[in-house]
């Protein structure tokens, strides 16, 4: 049957039948039902850009960052996003990227393209392009300097907020890439946004405390700060030197090897096996981040929250369920310092939207959110059968858990070793940085007014004075 061309008038319920909500009540009847408001003592600013979310790796590769619309879909439709500031970032620039890559690596990343490299019959490597890392795992695809851009832009964003003091908490979920390393992309990252981040809190803060809960240890973030007391790196994930990327974080790798060092003991590694549990992550997440916050103390925390360290995932090993891996926001905002939250792995897209939303109710102080996804969700079906927001993920595909309570009791005790060789938090001299840019930018601009309306008052002044007696003059 052919679909009408005609626009129709909507027709309203007859009495005795039942009215059909409309988008603004159900927003405003979820908003009432799950209690969301904008907390009460601080700022939650939550940025985000839809253009990153149209670009695409490849059919099959595992990144989807499509798994960003879903995010931004869900956290409205409970209406998340009217008790936070919501900031449609702009696009870091060539200079802003090249605070932690090289000149080389980026003007590399700005020119290639699939199609001035020829790739449609070309198969290519890692190899193909020193030393840059292209290859499967960081493939050429369109528009790929932009999508770098707009991501680290955004964290960037959030990180002024934080020093400006306008935010106490700021959310990038398209942030949090932290395998890239300075000259050269990896594990599906290409320009390390979590780097130029903290780079930017450290304008404003003496110490910057970096927690990682993705499954894959973040390897890019701690080269990049290993050599400096400046930031703390603190990485939960799954290791396995030869069968599991990247093959680094060991507990016994805690910074450069020679004390003379300044960055010796500020990379924390809690290396765990295949299968962990909600019970044992959140204890030993919370005895570890408590020890080093205890010792280190940091004015400001970042933390990526990859969502590959749930169950099911498709790249993932562990049996978390979203209130688990939620619970370490929780308590890392119960800390109370500026916290940047970032997202980071994650490749089952409906699992790493519910989880992100869920965490994004957690900022807000809404945690109690109502475990039904609201029924005016956008791509509701995605999330079927059950339509939850806590699916019992750890119950699909099940590792068998091989880290024992005294396996895990030897982390804590080996992280609380490390630690004892800090003599307390380094003491950094730090000179005067003005407010955030945009405060810089109202005060130029009120300045300009103010001298625009001196001069103004001036110049009529001087030409009321200009007349002669008899002279007609007109105000």
């Amino acid at each position: 049957m052919p679909r009408s061309t005609i626009v129709q008038d909507y027709k309203f319920a007859e009495k005795g039948q039942s009215q059909t909500m409309t988008l603004d009540d159900a927003l405003l009847a979820s908003i009432l039902t799950n209690d969301i408001k904008r907390p009460k003592g601080y700022t939650v600013s939550y940025h985000t850009n839809p253009e990153v979310e149209r670009h695409h790796f490849g059919q099959s590769h595992p990144m989807k960052p499509w798994r960003l619309t879903l995010t931004n879909k869900i956290v409205m439709a409970y209406g998340m996003h009217t008790a936070m500031d919501n900031y449609v970032s702009r696009a870091a620039t060539k200079e802003e990227l090249m605070m932690f890559h090289t000149q080389g690596y980026i003007e590399a990343l700005e020119q290639v393209t699939p199609y001035n490299m020829n790739l449609a019959n070309y198969t290519y490597s890692a190899e193909d392009f020193p030393p840059w890392g292209f290859g499967d795992d960081c493939p050429i695809f369109d528009g790929m300097y932009r999508y770098c851009a707009l991501y680290t832009g955004a964290s960037m964003d959030a990180a002024q907020r934080l020093t400006s003091g306008q935010s106490q908490i700021a959310i990038n979920w398209s942030g949090g890439l932290h395998h890239a390393k300075k000259s050269a992309a990896s594990g599906f990252c290409y320009v390390n946004d979590i780097v130029n981040a903290i780079l930017h809190l450290l304008l404003y803060h003496p110490r910057v405390l970096y927690i990682d809960i993705d499954v894959h240890h973040g390897d890019g973030v701690e080269q990049a700060f290993w050599s400096t007391d400046r930031v703390m790196t603190l990485s939960f994930h799954k290791y396995d030197k030869l069968e599991f990327f990247p093959g680094t974080g060991p507990l016994e790798s805690t910074g450069p090897e020679s004390l003379e060092n300044a960055g010796a003991h500020h990379s924390m590694n809690v290396p765990l096996n295949d299968g962990i549990e909600d019970t044992q992550y959140e204890r030993t997440f919370k005895d570890i981040v408590g020890r080093c916050v205890e010792t280190y103390r940091p004015t400001a925390i970042v933390l990526q929250c990859g969502a590959d360290s749930l169950g099911g995932d498709r790249l993932g090993v562990f049996n978390l369920n979203i209130k688990a891996h939620g619970a370490c926001v929780e308590f890392t905002k119960s800390l109370g310092l500026p916290l940047l939250i970032l997202g980071g792995g994650g490749y089952t897209p409906r699992n790493v939207s519910r989880l992100w939303a869920y965490e994004t109710a957690v900022a807000i102080g809404a945690k109690d959110v109502s475990p039904n996804l609201p029924a005016h969700t956008p791509f509701l079906n995605h999330f079927a059968p059950d339509r939850s927001l806590f699916p019992p993920l750890s119950e699909f595909k099940r590792y068998e858990n091989k880290n024992t309570n005294k396996y895990l009791a030897g982390l804590v005790e080996g992280i609380t070793e490390s630690l004892r060789y800090l003599k307390g938090a380094p003491s950094v001299q730090m000179r005067y940085i003005p407010p955030g840019l945009d405060r810089i930018r109202d005060d130029v601009e009120r300045e300009i007014k103010e001298e625009k309306a001196d001069l103004d008052q001036n110049r009529r002044a001087r030409e009321a004075g200009l007349g002669v007696h008899g002279e007609l003059y007109r105000d």
